[in-house]
């Protein structure tokens, strides 16, 4: 089986569900979920699948998911009381190039437009999974509204990715080329990242554009003004 290899060994799907089994596995989501980025999220859960499905790992699939959404949802829920109680002050360190009050109403303003449905699909972009929740808090998203979308985040993506290597890991072309399959998912899952950015951009652009003085001016104006100079 060729699983993911973007990064050393130790911390490949594969080494890391081979050493620790499904404690690991639950750990690392738990982390991923709400406290630390740049671990393996999704390939590992799909790589998880292919373990169950091959008899690599003995628990039976029901248990594993069920395990892995209760792991990410917990995971959201540390993350979502770590914004909610250190947010707005990490927020407001003038110094940070990171935590800028700007990058908070920033995100607070995709809450608002796209709604608490941001925290479904943050579950599958990597990184942003980690600090949605922590913005969720940070910019006081309604509490109830948070945990209802961050269950149903959790079950689609803790179960919705391993029950998919799981089914898939049945084929032999698909355990063999779990890694370009990988990184296809992560580039589409960041497109509508990028299009978001290129929007706001593109939007404060315009909004600087219309801002500047004598933009709102009449071109006829000045003509006007000569006109009437050349008049005395």
């Amino acid at each position: 089986m060729n699983t993911l290899a973007l990064g050393p060994e130790w911390i490949s799907p594969e080494y890391l569900i081979g050493q620790f089994g499904l404690v690991g596995t639950l750990i690392i989501v738990f982390a991923e979920s709400g406290l630390f980025a740049f671990l393996p999220g999704d390939s590992l859960l799909f790589t998880m699948g292919l373990f169950v499905a091959s008899g690599a790992v003995s628990q039976p699939l029901w248990l594993v998911c069920t395990l892995i959404v209760i792991a990410a949802i917990i995971g959201d829920q540390v993350g979502y009381m770590i914004g909610k109680v250190f947010g707005p002050k990490i927020f407001n360190k003038p110094n940070s190039k990171l935590f800028k009050r700007e990058n908070l109403d920033a995100a607070h303003e995709f809450m608002e437009k796209h709604g608490p449905k941001a925290i479904v699909l943050a579950r599958f972009v990597p990184i942003i999974r980690t600090f949605a929740p922590m913005v969720a808090g940070a910019t006081a998203m309604k509490y109830r509204t948070f945990l209802t979308f961050n269950i149903i985040g959790g079950v689609l993506w803790g179960a919705g990715v391993t029950i998919l290597g799981y089914q898939l890991g049945q084929f032999e072309v698909i355990k063999n080329n779990v890694e370009p399959i990988f990184i296809g998912i992560v580039l589409i899952s960041v497109i509508p990242v990028i299009f978001e950015v290129l929007k706001s951009r593109k939007q404060k652009k315009a909004a600087a554009a219309g801002t500047e003085p004598g933009a709102g001016e009449d071109p006829q104006a000045p003509g006007q003004r000569s006109g009437r100079h050349a008049k005395r």
